[in-house]
């Protein structure tokens, strides 16, 4: 062996880029520590905050949280969703079988007081054609057999005598006359004097109620009903009735397809001949107005509650021949009743629109207007009776000579004229020119209303304030008043 060859071998293999062993550790440790250099340098650099790899990264693992848990909030919404839909669908078929098990229980509530009024009235009628003489083996006419008091029978003008009347009629509506006469004779004692008219309200879904009639006339009051084709607790702002459409009264004659409430109406008729009491009918009042669902346009030129133009006078005239051929409409004193047209919109106040709805005299025995003196809406009011009824007057008398009641009126005390318009209405009633007026029907409540989005209470009783009670008693009492006065 060789020397070079034995220092070779003791100094073992060598790293290809190195001379030497030596060289080759020493360069094998410096390429290491860079290597970890290199690394520290990354570690720091992709950790500092403002690096944008990291933000990138950052970003990107935000989204994808945020993302997951808006996934989990949108489930958690849907499956919610589902819930409530799930319940509403359980309710409204709930709301659907209660209105089916209430519509079956008012018509069965509805068919016996209809047959309980029914019976009522024929009882009545049966009392009045009691013969006027008795043998003389039966006991005196005013003891019943047991010895028990008779009762009474129940008496009224004839209806011709009701519509020619000798003077004025003053009518009150309060809450609950004539069932209830409590704020009627309240206001009836505040007067010093018997009104002779009481006005009540009712709707399509009501039977005929006998004892509105009867107790009326038991105090020589005539009754005078507003009669409303629709629901009785109806709101007064709600004008669409699909079940009480005016050609759905009406049906289709030349047909030969009757009207929807035919057999009521027939019925309704019925009872009243079995009363053989008169009273007075305003049916669908205000007609010329945009607010009730018996109203044929809006003031705009659309149909209202799927009525067409003419429908109105049709619905009438359908009515009262019904009313006719059951013998009722020689009891029956017609009220066509139209609300004044200050405020109506410009189509409704127009000179000759009343015309396209009046049935016509054979159809009508009174024309009425409903009036109020209500707070100021425009700069012309002067707060008296002729601005309130003079432009309404001369069109009834235009269209018809035919006896005028003033069958709704009332003042609010908001504004503070309501005494001086009382005493305004007194002094018109005396002028000759208003000799066709037979009366007045005074609203006698306060009622709480939402006028052109304000709510407000208009105070329309005849007592809210002295000085409006004092005015209505001085008018009253004017010598030149065509009022029946009876002291109370």
């Amino acid at each position: 062996m060789s020397t070079s060859r034995s220092l070779k071998a003791r100094r073992g293999p060598a790293a290809w880029w190195a001379v030497s062993s030596t060289r080759s550790r020493w360069t094998g440790v410096g390429a290491a520590t860079l290597v970890l250099a290199l690394g520290a340098t990354s570690v720091f650099v992709w950790t500092s905050p403002g690096n944008t790899v990291t933000e990138a990264l950052g970003t990107a693992a935000r989204s994808v949280i945020e993302a997951e848990s808006l996934a989990e909030e949108r489930a958690a919404w849907e499956k919610e969703k589902r819930t409530l839909q799930s319940e509403i669908r359980v309710l409204e078929s709930s709301m659907v079988l209660s209105k089916a098990n209430l519509k079956e229980t008012n018509a069965k509530t509805a068919a016996l007081q209809q047959a309980l009024w029914s019976t009522q009235g024929a009882l009545t009628a049966l009392k009045a054609s009691k013969p006027a003489s008795t043998p003389k083996s039966a006991p005196p006419a005013a003891v019943q057999a047991g010895g028990a008091p008779a009762e009474d029978v129940i008496t009224a003008p004839s209806k011709a005598e009701l519509v020619n009347p000798a003077s004025s009629y003053l009518g009150l509506y309060t809450e609950q006359a004539p069932f209830n006469w409590a704020t009627y004779d309240a206001t009836a004692s505040r007067l010093g004097t018997t009104p002779s008219v009481v006005g009540y309200f009712g709707g399509w879904d009501e039977a005929f109620r006998a004892n509105a009639v009867t107790r009326a006339w038991e105090r020589d009051t005539l009754p005078i009903l507003t009669w409303e084709s629709r629901p009785i607790g109806s709101a007064n702002d709600q004008i669409i009735e699909p079940d009480y459409t005016l050609p759905a009264i009406i049906g289709d004659p030349e047909a030969g397809v009757p009207g929807s409430y035919d057999d009521y109406l027939r019925q309704y008729a019925r009872d009243i001949v079995s009363t053989g009491l008169p009273m007075g009918i305003r049916l669908n009042h205000e007609m010329n107005g945009v607010w009730y669902p018996w109203a044929e346009t809006d003031g705009q030129g659309n149909s209202l509650n799927s009525n067409r133009v003419g429908d109105y006078v049709k619905m009438w005239k359908h009515v009262h021949d019904i009313f006719a051929e059951e013998g009722a409409n020689d009891l029956v004193i017609w009220i066509w009743s139209p609300n004044i047209i200050n405020n109506l919109p410009a189509t409704h106040k127009a000179a000759g629109f009343l015309n396209g709805l009046y049935p016509g005299d054979d159809y009508v025995d009174w024309v009425g207007l409903s009036g109020y003196l209500r707070p100021a809406y425009k700069p012309e009011n002067d707060f008296s009776f002729a601005y309130s009824f003079d432009a309404s007057l001369a069109e009834l008398r235009r269209i018809t000579a035919k006896p005028i009641f003033l069958a709704e009126i009332g003042a609010s005390e908001i504004g503070g004229h309501k005494a001086a318009w009382v005493t305004s209405l007194f002094e018109a009633l005396a002028k000759p020119e208003n000799d066709d007026i037979v009366g007045l029907s005074w609203f006698n409540m306060a009622i709480t209303t939402y006028v052109e989005g304000e709510r407000a209470t208009n105070d329309w009783r005849i007592d809210s304030r002295p000085d409006s009670l004092a005015a209505f008693v001085d008018g009253l009492a004017r010598p030149d008043s065509d009022f029946a006065l009876t002291a109370r």
